[in-house]
């Protein structure tokens, strides 16, 4: 476990507080195989689970009594072949000692405590399922069919869940540091062994290997790629080559699961052309913007659309668009070249619980998502709150076919200049990502060492490698 006992003792405490009634049935996660049973996927815990209950050992499921606050632990002892092939573990006694759950049971009593319930008339809460195996158990046990599983979790819990999880305790917050500096080393490494004819793959393979070594894992299949434009480029075989812009979007998870999410955009060759350094300053100085809005009381979607507003002035400037500014925005003209949002909620998962449904990790009742093509790819909007830790990660991308698209159906043909955009179809995309922590009086970076992004900075330390 990383915290002290009472650290989840009292997150428990809240969570039944806030629930209010009930049965809360926290799902741990089983062994998942990959090609054949014992040959399993890497052991990831529930968040949730792990949040409340700070266990990592597969098989285990979490119930509090929201009504009478008794807890207990279920999952089954390992048996002589366990031990034979994996050695001795924890036992679960002892794993519900180290977390202050008072009562353990055998997996097999789930099902009674659950009927008791339902006969009682008690409302069994449960957050929605993603993992396959964990939809047949909570099918078996309330009937409920997988695909009406979603619809059927319990709002008091899902709202109960985010409230808690949302806001970094400082003892998180140092854990999210330590995921930031394996995410250092990971894009300085990726930096380092940029150029010419290095495989993407080669790279992405490097730095899973960092992220394995000094934690868990990676925090999410890592996209490498000079094919910047791709949103989700994951790495391929193919040898970088000069002249061109490698983008590394990249995190780690800790032990405990805390996570990083890094983006760099580095120039192949070592120096950035002027069309790159003309693109690339946009995005840093819509990078930095953010920063400087960033604090308590104020809508990440108000920074967001201060760095729409931005990013259009600067590519009015170079010939790209045209019209007033604000209209442009409104209009969602900038969504050609950034169609996702500004960034997302982090912390246990690299976007912090969004199986839980993004809309009630990233809105409240004041703002509400947009159906509008990019806006509405933002995860994240509401007011901000000293202790959330949201990602800053401003793009722009030349995607030829959707600027073929936008082109041939008019889209927002007064506010983009097409014949100029047809110049940079071959450019690809700059991505600049930072983990960022709401403070008290404004916001800060996590981590320690900042991994280099301004041009200056970036050439310097490209210089240095050599």
């Amino acid at each position: 476990m990383l915290f002290s006992k009472n650290t989840y003792v009292e997150r428990r405490a809240r969570l039944r507080q806030l629930v209010g009634h009930g049965l809360i049935v926290l799902m741990g996660n089983n062994e998942s195989p990959m090609n054949y049973p014992s040959n399993t996927y890497k052991f990831r815990q529930d968040s949730s689970f792990l949040y409340f209950f700070g266990q990592h050992r597969d098989g285990l499921v979490g119930v509090i009594d929201a009504d009478s606050g008794a807890e207990t632990l279920l999952g089954d002892e390992i048996d002589i072949d366990d031990i034979v092939w994996y050695g001795e573990v924890t036992s679960v006694v002892q794993m519900a000692e180290e977390c202050g759950v008072a009562h353990t049971a055998p997996m097999a009593a789930l099902t009674e405590m659950v009927a008791q319930a339902q006969k009682a008339g008690r409302k069994v809460h449960f957050l929605p399922p993603y993992r396959h195996e964990t939809m047949i158990r909570l099918h078996d046990l309330l009937g409920i069919h997988p695909s009406q599983q979603r619809d059927a979790a319990s709002q008091e819990l899902i709202q109960a869940v985010i409230q808690l999880r949302l806001v970094k305790s400082a003892e998180e917050i140092e854990e999210l540091e330590r995921a930031a500096a394996i995410g250092y080393e990971m894009h300085t490494t990726a930096m380092r062994l940029c150029r010419p004819g290095v495989t993407e793959a080669y790279i992405g393979g490097v730095l899973d290997g960092i992220a394995a070594s000094h934690g868990s894992m990676v925090s999410f299949q890592s996209i490498v790629s000079m094919h910047g434009e791709i949103l989700h480029g994951y790495p391929s075989a193919r040898p970088l080559e000069a002249g061109r812009l490698l983008l590394c979007d990249a995190g780690a998870e800790t032990r405990e699961h805390y996570c990083s999410d890094h983006t760099r955009t580095t120039p192949i060759s070592g120096t950035f052309t002027q069309r790159q350094k003309d693109i690339y300053n946009i995005v840093v100085d819509c990078h930095d913007l953010a920063l400087t809005h960033a604090r308590p009381g104020v809508r990440w979607w108000d920074v967001h659309m201060a760095v729409c507003r931005l990013m259009t002035n600067r590519l009015k400037d170079l010939g790209l668009m045209k019209g007033d500014t604000e209209a442009a925005v409104q209009a969602g003209a900038h969504a050609l070249f950034l169609p996702h949002g500004l960034g997302h909620a982090m912390g246990m998962d690299v976007h912090d619980m969004e199986g839980l449904g993004q809309t009630f990790v990233g809105y409240d009742e004041e703002t509400r998502p947009s159906t509008q093509f990019g806006t509405a790819s933002l995860r994240f909007a509401r007011r901000l709150e000293e202790g959330h830790v949201v990602t800053d990660e401003p793009g722009i991308y030349f995607i030829p076919a959707l600027i073929d698209l936008w082109r041939k159906e008019g889209t927002n043909a007064e506010f983009l200049c097409f014949d100029e955009i047809e110049k940079y179809k071959d450019f690809g995309g700059i991505r600049i990502e930072d983990d960022v922590l709401i403070t008290k009086d404004g916001c800060r970076f996590l981590g320690e060492k900042r991994i280099p992004y301004h041009v200056d900075e970036v050439e310097a330390f490209l210089a240095a490698r050599d």
